[in-house]
C-alpha cells in the first residue's frame, strides 16, 4: 500500500463518502475505508478515532476559519456583516473536493441516523463557533446566538446549492453563501 503517499486524510474521507453511498455507513468497515483508500487500518487511526468522525473531517479548522473571519471583520460591521465576512472566510477555503463531495455526503448523511446525529452536532459546534466570535466582538448574547445561527443556515444552504451546481462553473462558494445570509436576513424581516 502506498502509505507514503500524501493526502492520505483526504484520500480517507473519499473512500468513506463513497464507501458509505454505495453499501451504506452500518455495511462499511474502518478496513474497507483504508484499503479504498489505499492506506493501512493504523494509518486510518491516526487520523480518525473512528468512522464517525470522517464526517466531522475539518470541522475544527471551519470552526476556526469561521471565527478569525468574523473577528477580523471592521469593528463598525453589524452582527451579519461580522458572519458574511467569517463565511468568506471559510468559504476561501473549500475547493473542487468539497464541492464533489456534498452530493455524496448529503446522500450518504440522508441514509443514516448515526450520521444525521453527527451532522447534527457539527452544526451546533460551528453556530458555537460563531457565537463565541460575535460576543467576543461585544454583540450582546441572544443576538450573537442568533447570527450564529443564521450563519450555519447560510453555509448549509450555499453548501448544498454551490456542491449540486455546475461543477465545470468557476464560481466560489462564497457567493452562494453571502446569497443564502441574504435570503435568511429578507426572511427574517418578514417575521416581525
Amino acid at each position: 500500500m502506498a502509505r507514503w503517499e500524501p493526502g492520505a486524510r483526504e484520500r480517507l474521507v473519499v473512500a468513506a463518502v463513497d464507501l458509505f453511498t454505495e453499501q451504506g455507513y452500518d455495511d462499511t468497515t474502518v478496513a474497507q475505508i483504508a484499503e479504498r483508500a489505499g492506506v493501512t487500518k493504523s494509518t486510518f487511526f491516526r487520523y480518525f478515532p473512528d468512522k464517525r468522525e470522517l464526517l466531522v473531517a475539518g470541522q475544527e479548522t471551519l470552526s476556526r476559519l469561521l471565527a478569525e473571519g468574523i473577528a477580523d471583520a471592521p469593528v463598525d460591521a453589524s452582527p451579519l456583516e461580522a458572519v458574511a465576512a467569517g463565511l468568506e472566510r471559510v468559504s476561501g477555503a473549500m475547493g473542487p473536493m468539497n464541492r464533489d463531495l456534498g452530493p455524496r455526503m448529503k446522500a450518504a448523511v440522508a441514509a443514516s441516523a448515526e450520521l444525521q446525529e453527527r451532522d447534527a452536532l457539527k452544526s451546533v459546534g460551528l453556530a458555537a463557533a460563531m457565537t463565541a466570535a460575535l460576543i467576543a466582538r461585544g454583540v450582546p448574547d441572544p443576538t450573537a446566538h442568533l447570527a450564529g445561527e443564521f450563519g450555519v443556515l447560510a453555509f448549509k444552504r450555499g453548501y448544498a446549492e454551490w456542491s449540486e451546481s455546475d461543477r465545470g462553473a468557476k464560481d466560489k462558494l462564497a457567493q452562494y453563501t453571502l446569497a443564502a445570509l441574504d435570503e435568511l436576513r429578507a426572511a427574517s424581516a418578514s417575521l416581525a
